[in-house]
């Protein structure tokens, strides 16, 4: 297994099988390399990049390493309660692990050497959230088959509110990035979203439709202005702060008509090489030069069909709906991922508000957008 993840401005970490790189981002030197006990199945940097923790979930262990002072590191052994799930908290001095079957979450501080544990946490999508600026954490539970949510103050995690939620099957929450508002929303087979305040009033609730799968995705936008909410009818719903009412549906037609949109399509392009360049046996290098497919993009008119992945209806969990939303840094565009196209991952890059980047299963692509406005 390989991992990969790196910060701007900030050392990248690395980690195949059981060995931990990390190297400067510039130069790609390694500046540090670790071992740990077995193979390593998820990484992850604290908020001030002082501290890298490996779990190693088949063993129920997580070690953490430091930057500063590369002697030192810890252990944390879960022991027979297992290990599904660990992160850092914002503060990047506590560990939250989640152990097998749910049973409890165990807070681990690597600066006061304590460990508390919070009962009851829900097995879901997305069950633990904290707020932009750190200060509260938002927790699902599960309780005497009841949905509940438990907001805890993160500088000495006391409970702060815990109320019942008006859902069936909670399947994720998110704070909005004001963290003003927690979004909260229900099972697949339920079009349920709910909006609380800090304090665990109940400020709106929406649903599109019923009897029918529902929401499979939510985003919030920067500003928290926006909420998209992406459903399984492969159309997106975007929510406004004041109403909580749809303000924009977006639909994801297989087939492009619109005249006023632009569609350009990666095509192909073979290196023409002479008969003459060809020497047998090729140079050192030259095979790589001469045969590589290089590809373009060329402007295509509209009526256009997208080449699309038809789902496995048979299989659980089939690739259908809008599975992914990323808002633009400044809230100008909105990509989404439609469940039959083939786009594993995308994310916008932080420092080019217009850029995009798609991983598809073959190459990441960095797509340039330009509007009227632009020059």
């Amino acid at each position: 297994m390989l991992c990969l993840m790196f910060l701007l401005s900030c050392p990248q970490a690395s980690c195949v099988q059981y060995r931990l790189v990390i190297r400067e981002v510039s130069t790609l030197q390694i500046l540090q390399l670790y071992t740990c006990l077995d193979q390593i199945q998820h990484v992850e940097w604290s908020a001030d990049s002082m501290f890298i923790l490996c779990a190693m979930y088949k063993r129920g262990i997580v070690q953490v390493w430091s930057l500063e002072q590369p002697d030192w590191h810890c252990k944390i052994d879960e022991g027979s309660a297992g290990l599904v799930s660990s992160c850092w908290s914002p503060d990047g001095r506590h560990i939250l692990n989640t152990t097998e079957f749910h049973l409890r979450i165990t807070l681990w501080s690597l600066s006061a050497k304590s460990v508390s544990y919070i009962k009851y946490p829900k097995a879901c999508q997305k069950g633990i959230a904290f707020t932009g600026d750190g200060r509260h954490m938002a927790l699902a539970e599960r309780r005497d088959c009841k949905d509940y949510i438990s907001i805890f103050v993160c500088n000495d995690w006391r409970l702060l509110r815990h109320f019942e939620t008006d859902t069936q099957d909670l399947t994720g929450i998110d704070w909005a990035p004001n963290g003003c508002v927690l979004a909260v929303w229900d099972t697949c087979l339920e079009y349920k979203v709910l909006l609380y305040s800090l304090d665990g009033r109940l400020l709106s609730s929406y649903s599109a439709y019923e009897w029918s799968l529902g929401i499979k995705s939510v985003a919030w936008s920067p500003s928290s202005q926006f909420l998209a909410v992406g459903s399984y009818d492969e159309k997106v719903r975007i929510l406004n702060h004041v109403t909580w009412k749809p303000i924009k549906e977006l639909a994801h037609p297989a087939t492009i008509s619109n005249p006023k949109t632009v569609v350009y399509q990666e095509v192909d392009k073979c290196q023409s090489v002479e008969p003459s360049q060809l020497t047998f046996p090729p140079p050192r290098g030259t095979p790589s030069s001469l045969f590589t497919v290089h590809s373009k993009y060329e402007l295509v008119e509209v009526p256009v069909t997208l080449r699309t992945i038809k789902p496995d209806t048979d299989r659980a969990n089939p690739e259908l709906g809008i599975g992914m939303l990323a808002f633009s840094p400044d809230n100008r565009y909105l990509a989404t991922k439609n469940g039959t196209f083939n786009v594993l991952s995308l994310a916008w890059h932080p420092l080019g508000e217009d850029s995009l980047l798609l991983m598809s299963k073959d190459h990441l692509c960095i797509c340039y957008l330009e509007t009227e406005e632009d020059p």
